[in-house]
């Protein structure tokens, strides 16, 4: 049985709005992956592979950026940022046990 034009328009609009979120979860300021990254290969000598618990925010009207970055040696590295802040605090994570 063919679809009506209505029967498609409402498969699209469906679709739109359950996309939405993801298009509003783009970020404010997308370079700041990048930018932690130099600046972990500047002060720590951390070749970046991958990053894992990415977060952005506000506080208190602030924008602020949190992420852990894994390096090619094995190491990791939390990195944080406030803005108006330019350069991230930058935390080695060490060993834990639970």
């Amino acid at each position: 049985m063919p679809r009506t034009n209505l029967q498609t328009l409402l498969i699209a609009s469906a679709m739109i709005l359950a996309l939405a979120p993801f298009a509003q979860a783009q970020s404010a300021n997308p370079a700041w992956l990048d930018n932690l990254s130099e600046q972990l290969s500047v002060e720590k000598d951390c070749a970046v592979e991958y990053y894992v618990n990415i977060t952005e925010g506000d506080l208190a009207g602030r924008r602020t950026f949190e992420a852990r970055a894994q390096c090619a040696d094995g190491r990791q590295f939390d990195g944080s940022l406030i803005e108006p802040a330019e350069e991230f605090t930058i935390s080695e994570c060490g060993v834990q046990v639970c």
